[in-house]
């Protein structure tokens, strides 16, 4: 698999850990850096994997920062991009299985590296379940201009309406 990598200063460390440990499995890295202690703005690096993932350059993204949660806004910000930041591995399952997530947030500061070794291999290992999922994951990337009017109504009625999964799907 072409697996796209990028971290800040607070995570570059596990990045190259990874990078290792995959290129060992036998997969294909994409190393977007940092690659020191420079402080740099992750917002770039979230960016990059994402635009590598979303454009299919890398079939799937790992970023890493020292509390994940930063570097994965930024990776979600790119349409198509769906990153879930994860510290333990059914999270890392049910983010692939329900979610379709295409790139994987990590914490260096937050989570050891035994963890972070696990739910790296859960991310590539398991698949998306599709079915009444892919439906709700379609829905991610909808929110446009007649979503927005939709969920302005529901805010203004007190009740969101309207968002029962078809029973077909069920």
């Amino acid at each position: 698999m072409k697996i796209a990598l990028g971290a800040d200063h607070a995570g570059f460390v596990d990045k190259d850990r990874i990078a290792r440990m995959l290129r060992d499995s036998g997969h294909e890295i994409m190393d977007y850096g940092t690659h020191d202690a420079t402080p740099v703005d992750y917002p770039q690096y979230g960016y990059a994997v994402g635009e590598a993932v979303a454009s299919g350059q890398a079939e799937r993204g790992i970023v890493v920062c020292g509390s994940s949660l930063g570097i994965a806004m930024a990776a979600n910000k790119v349409p198509g991009v769906r990153c879930a930041p994860v510290a333990e591995p059914l999270s890392a399952e049910l983010a692939r299985r329900h979610n379709d997530a295409n790139v994987l947030a990590v914490s260096e500061r937050l989570t050891g590296w035994e963890m972070l070794e696990r739910l790296v291999q859960v991310f590539l290992a398991t698949p998306f379940d599709g079915g009444r999922h892919a439906h709700r994951v379609e829905q991610l990337f909808e929110f446009g201009d007649a979503q927005r009017s939709r969920t302005l109504r529901d805010i203004e009625r007190g009740t969101v309406s309207g968002a029962e999964t078809p029973k077909e799907m069920l």
